[in-house]
């Protein structure tokens, strides 16, 4: 979902960092193997998450949703030496291509695939996060945060994508679409919550960037 017009976005694309060679190629495997390959984050959103993670400079990153694990990669490259990138994933018959591109990576021995229920096996980590990116299932937006915020770092970052949800979130509410009512409802909750203080970016799909008081 672009909100700007064409030769703007163009214009802004061509003027920040290049991606990576590696996340061309997996962009170009996952469009040929892969079902449902516009959920990839992008070249463009990727350096976002890429520069976001580097200003941070992360010992600890969790990710809710990790797809063919572009984000992931790029999320990655803010790492301290010594960090770690936990991330989620529901659909285990993605395990290999993921772990085929993350060691081919500088960062494979950084990442720790999970796979499963995400709410389930947060309740298992016995960790604190630096940065959280949340891109997963919208009607489980607002669990994930309350599954996350008490593990988040004081100073921590959650990124959460899609918050636009495709322009829809100023449309009529059609009361059988859940996934459009869960964003608003997560939209609220992060405007709200006063533990939080946040800032949408209208990047592609949304992003929003929430900071821990």
């Amino acid at each position: 979902m672009h909100f700007l017009p064409e030769k703007l976005d163009d214009y802004i694309v061509a003027h920040s960092e290049e991606e990576p060679k590696l996340l061309q190629q997996l962009t170009r495997e996952t469009y040929q193997k892969i079902l449902q390959p516009i959920m990839l984050s992008g070249p463009y959103q990727g350096r976002v998450l890429s520069m976001i993670s580097k200003l941070i400079r992360p010992t600890s990153i969790l990710e809710l949703g990790t797809f063919t694990g572009y984000s992931t990669l790029c999320l990655a490259e803010g790492l301290r030496e010594n960090g770690r990138i936990h991330t989620v994933d529901i659909n285990e018959e993605l395990l290999d291509f993921q772990r085929k591109y993350f060691d081919k990576s500088n960062y494979g021995e950084q990442i720790i695939q999970h796979t499963g229920n995400a709410l389930d096996i947060i309740s298992t980590l016995d960790m604190s996060f630096d940065l959280v990116f949340i891109d997963a299932d919208k009607p489980n937006y607002c669990n994930y945060f309350n599954a996350i915020i008490d593990k988040l770092e004081t100073g921590g970052v959650i990124l959460s994508d899609n918050v636009l949800w495709h322009g829809k979130v100023i449309e009529p509410l059609n009361e059988k679409d859940k996934s459009t009512k869960a964003v608003l409802e997560y939209n609220t909750l992060l405007k709200t919550d006063q533990r939080i203080e946040t800032v949408i970016f209208p990047i592609r799909d949304g992003l929003t960037i929430s900071r821990k008081k």
